[in-house]
């Protein structure tokens, strides 16, 4: 269990941060940016919950916990060496990922297929889950890139690929089944 008896520390004041396996770095490393984007991306969706209730809601926030779980998993580096800790870290299991899998397969089956690119927004639900989609996008893009330079766990860049899918389908979803989508229309202003 967490205990938080205390918010600041004084330990960050020059411009450095604890891992979650102790060791310090850069505030500004990317590795402190890829779980940073994921916290954004869960205050995103926390805004996003405002407007959503229901089975939508419980999905949402499952996802909200799915990432702290990613949080962790990206704080602590080294993978390689989870073995020999004395207790493992927290990291995102391939069972998270194929959730989300089965929750866009199953929205999906309500929606008619796509013929044109849709914009963010419609309803405000919607409009936020466009949000934490792009959101999302950068958080994969960071770990990602991460991956190339650290060890980090698959499974949970896995997981980002799959959770801005899920925002795709679900604002759909908020927009009426797709009935209110907003449509591109190619070249529409250019006259």
């Amino acid at each position: 269990m967490v205990v938080l008896n205390k918010i600041y520390t004084k330990t960050g004041d020059h411009g450095e941060t604890a891992l979650g396996d102790g060791s310090r770095v850069a505030k500004h490393s990317l590795r402190v940016a890829s779980y940073g984007t994921v916290d954004e991306l869960n205050a995103t969706l926390g805004l996003a919950r405002q407007h959503a209730d229901g089975e939508m809601d419980g999905m949402l926030k499952r996802i909200q916990n799915d990432l702290f779980d990613l949080g962790a998993d990206l704080c602590t580096p080294n993978m390689e060496k989870d073995a020999e800790r004395e207790y493992p870290p927290l990291r995102i299991a391939a069972a998270q990922v194929k959730r989300l899998e089965r929750e866009i397969d199953a929205m999906n089956e309500k929606l008619e297929p796509l013929r044109s690119f849709i914009l963010p927004g419609g309803s405000a639900l919607a409009a936020h889950l466009h949000i934490c989609r792009t959101v999302c996008r950068r958080a994969e893009r960071n770990s990602v890139e991460l991956a190339t330079m650290e060890s980090v766990n698959p499974e949970g860049v896995k997981y980002l690929n799959r959770l801005s899918d899920w925002f795709f389908v679900a604002g759909r979803i908020a927009n009426n089944n797709g009935t209110d989508d907003i449509l591109w229309v190619p070249g529409a202003n250019r006259d």
